[in-house]
């Protein structure tokens, strides 16, 4: 029986959003835990982050989002994603986003969003969930 891939995973920080530490301390953790991880960098745009998930071909999409701009990012990367029929992969993300704004977040299609305090254990193991599904394709 073949070995199933590993998890690919996209980490970007979209937008003005100079502050990169939680995305990278969640991309050491989701590598660590046997996910292939790309980081983007600082100051990516939705196009640039959707272009580098379609050609790393990623399961997932994780946005670190702390400018205050998630309702605008989310949206405009899901967007990309349905016109590139890419809608397959999965978008989600964290940073400061008020409880108010994640039930809007999950109707865009935003999988999941963690907020300030959860532990780097709960990301990986919400983003394990997601094996089965990159298995099955």
């Amino acid at each position: 029986m073949a070995e199933a891939r590993p998890l690919r995973v996209v980490v970007a920080k979209p937008g003005l959003d100079g502050h990169d530490r939680g995305a990278k301390v969640v991309a050491r953790a989701l590598r660590d835990a046997g996910v292939e991880v790309v980081y983007t960098g600082l100051h990516q745009t939705p196009e640039q982050i959707v272009e580098a998930a379609i050609q790393e071909d990623v399961d997932a999409i994780g946005l670190s989002i702390l400018s205050g701009a998630h309702m605008t990012l989310f949206k405009r990367v899901l967007e990309l994603l349905a016109e590139r029929d890419a809608a397959d992969i999965v978008v989600f993300g964290g940073g400061i986003i008020p409880d108010a704004d994640i039930p809007l977040l999950k109707e865009l299609g935003v999988a999941r969003v963690f907020t300030p305090g959860a532990s780097t254990q709960e990301i990986v193991a919400w983003v394990d969930t997601l094996r089965d599904r990159a298995q099955a394709s």
